[in-house]
């Protein structure tokens, strides 16, 4: 019975550890205008200096209906990006896909592309998460403009 006991709190602890992935999106409810035009066109600018628009297919894994993911989509497209929006075929993560898929060989990489904007007081933030590597900046809101708070941070 105390062996049954230790088991099952031993089950109960690890489905504890298991959490629900996180969410992702655009998080700020009002957003002055701009804002998110401003920050997705400095996201994108920042992506272009470590994933070439030329070696780089990104698979957005979430819906966009919001302000911040649409001028995101369009700035990656208007930048030579192959944006895929709610798609279902499997990634090639960082490599180059080898005719598998319906894709040509010497396709560019396919990566999966996520990414979250919140607020904490008067200070912006993206968080781009592409693959398992992220890049992240916070903005300023001063005199009805949004400007950058910091260098962007990437994790690999």
């Amino acid at each position: 019975m105390r062996h049954a006991a230790c088991v099952l709190l031993c089950a109960v602890g690890l489905a504890g550890c298991a959490t629900a992935p996180p969410p992702y999106g655009n998080f700020i409810r009002e957003a002055p205008e701009g804002y998110g035009r401003t920050v997705a066109e400095d996201a994108v600018r920042q992506l272009t200096v470590v994933y070439p628009p030329a070696n780089t297919r990104f698979d957005l894994q979430q819906p966009t209906p919001d302000p911040f993911g649409t001028w995101l989509s369009q700035s990656l497209r208007a930048k030579g990006y192959a944006v895929q929006e709610g798609a279902a075929a499997p990634v090639a993560q960082g490599r180059t896909a080898r005719g598998e898929g319906g894709m040509a060989a010497g396709a560019p990489a396919v990566l999966p592309l996520r990414y979250v904007f919140d607020r904490a007081a008067d200070l912006y933030r993206v968080t781009l998460l592409v693959g398992d590597q992220s890049l992240t900046r916070a903005y300023l809101a001063q005199n009805g403009a949004v400007h950058p708070a910091g260098a962007w941070v990437r994790k690999e």
